[in-house]
């Protein structure tokens, strides 16, 4: 009885750990998707063409990239207000 016990923790264990590997995927995963699937896929649809999977992932990332590089003009020029003018 000893060594099913003993199976049974270590079987705890095994779920533990893959329990907190998971999570830690998640972390390395992209940011939250900023724009609105649906819309995008309309959109480009319209055009008479279809959109692969990845490229929302892709588009989010160069939003990300404008915003970032808006935000540092913003600050720059000693305002808290994101304005048109620095995107």
């Amino acid at each position: 009885m000893a060594k099913k016990k003993a199976t049974k923790k270590t079987a705890k264990k095994a779920v533990a750990k893959k329990a907190t590997k998971k999570p830690a995927a998640k972390k390395a995963a992209s940011r939250e998707p900023l724009v609105v699937a649906s819309k995008v896929k309309a959109y480009v649809k319209s055009k008479g063409l279809m959109t692969a999977s990845d490229s929302l992932e892709a588009i989010s990332a160069k939003i990300y990239a404008m915003l970032d590089e808006a935000t540092e003009r913003t600050t720059a020029n000693r305002r808290s207000t994101l304005k048109p003018q620095d995107l």
